[in-house]
């Protein structure tokens, strides 16, 4: 699967409650605060994002530069190879995980060289 943004997916946080009350994802609010651009990575698990402020860019996995900005959702599903750009100014996130846990656990960044091989890539029993 591929990372994906929707421009403009909403308005409101109760728009983005109303939508991770229908994926079934855990909320938790994250700050990202002035950095460089993050290593390609993936993470164990379903991700959603909803920028609530700020501005920066994701990294797909190709390599792609996707601006992203308030109102934007982001889905990441589990194994999908991406990286966060540089922060110039504070960013403001609604994070959703799939399940509850402690968010900076949940999103250590896993080495690509790591990243387990697609079920599709697996040889037939």
């Amino acid at each position: 699967m591929a990372l994906t943004i929707h421009k403009q997916f909403f308005k409101t946080r109760d728009e983005v409650y109303q939508d991770l009350a229908r994926s079934g994802h855990w909320p938790t609010t994250y700050v990202s605060t002035a950095s460089p651009e993050l290593p390609v990575h993936w993470h164990d698990l379903d991700v959603s994002g909803y920028v609530i402020s700020g501005k920066t860019y994701l990294l797909d996995e190709a390599g792609a530069r996707h601006e992203i900005l308030p109102g934007d959702k982001l889905e990441i599903p589990k194994g999908t190879l991406h990286a966060e750009g540089s922060v110039e100014e504070e960013v403001v996130y609604i994070v959703g995980t799939e399940f509850p846990g402690v968010l900076i656990d949940q999103l250590t960044l896993l080495d690509p060289k790591d990243q387990p091989k697609a079920a599709t890539d697996s040889p037939e029993a």
